[in-house]
């Protein structure tokens, strides 16, 4: 029994509740898995883990075992990277999980230059607007927009999105120019419905102008869950749709769409990197982190409270 193999077999059971998923996340045959901790219980002379025909549960020695396996995880992971004469650049396969527009509008532009400072890491990326099981799916980290749906998740702030509602020229021709948020609750004016894939419901937004503020959810005759879909179907005078600049900027640029309620204000979309608690930070997660918060900066910087509090 390699017993590397094995804490790390019975560590990636415990965090995903599951021998069929530890076994497809560290690329290993379900059988390979259960031997090794079967191997680790007899060993130790510990049950580890209760199972059933549903679920796989952590007993209590198994819990106590988990937290001290992680650590001894997580030094040997720094030994390798930490020696002398190693190569001082991270190195390794990186799982990433990123909202569509942000990956094809700005993630994936600058990654040449991630990967000509980091041209050992090997990024795996997710591209996808849906909730991901971090854990259930071995990824390493997230990077997503508003609160975050699972609080349990270690979670770093990386900039905040301006955000501002827009309308394509071929829409206001037809359905004219609204002059306050809450005509857009009633016809002629319709939104683009864009919907939580966690909740199956459409997002609706809060717009303040002074004293005044308004929640509007709109009108819709379409709602979409995918960003790029979303910005589209603006695009074509579908409806209104509320977006973080950096999505609206270029089509407004060339008279695609065009921005409405100018003196309205939407509280900025904060952005988060997130990865779970029991995940060792390694050095190639560590330099993507930075790297992320670095490529944020420029284009949707971090707002402090007093100029969040400042906004009009």
């Amino acid at each position: 029994m390699d017993r590397f193999d094995a804490m790390r077999a019975f560590a990636r059971v415990v965090e995903t509740g599951s021998f069929t998923q530890a076994a497809r996340t560290l690329d290993m045959s379900k059988t390979s898995v259960t031997q090794l901790v079967q191997q680790l219980e007899a060993r130790l002379r510990v049950k580890l883990l209760h199972r059933t025909t549903r679920k796989v549960n952590v007993t209590p020695d198994g819990a106590v075992y988990y937290e001290r396996v992680l650590r001894i995880l997580a030094d040997m992971s720094d030994a390798e990277t930490n020696l002398p004469s190693a190569s001082t650049l991270p190195r390794g396969r990186l799982r990433v999980d990123v909202p569509s527009p942000l990956a094809s509008m700005l993630l994936v532009p600058a990654l040449p230059g991630f990967h000509a400072q980091y041209p050992d890491i090997q990024l795996e990326l997710g591209v996808s607007d849906r909730p991901v099981d971090v854990i259930g799916e071995n990824v390493d980290c997230v990077l997503r927009g508003g609160v975050l749906a699972d609080q349990s998740l270690v979670a770093r702030h990386v900039g905040d999105l301006q955000l501002g509602v827009y309308a394509a020229p071929s829409y206001l021709a037809r359905a004219g120019l609204p002059a306050h948020p809450r005509d857009l609750e009633a016809a002629p004016h319709q939104v683009v419905g864009f919907r939580w894939s966690s909740t199956g419901r459409n997002v609706p937004v809060t717009m303040t102008r002074g004293d005044e503020t308004v929640r509007v959810a709109g009108r819709y005759v379409l709602g979409i869950d995918e960003g790029n879909a979303y910005l589209a179907a603006g695009v074509a005078g579908l409806g209104v749709l509320w977006l973080p600049d950096y999505m609206a900027q270029a089509h407004a640029a060339r008279g695609d769409l065009v921005r409405l309620f100018a003196d309205w204000r939407l509280a900025p979309m904060p952005m988060h990197l997130a990865w779970p608690p029991s995940r060792h930070v390694s050095p190639r997660l560590r330099v993507f982190a930075d790297w992320v918060a670095a490529l944020m900066a420029r284009h949707a910087p971090v707002m402090d409270e007093v100029r969040r509090a400042a906004r009009p």
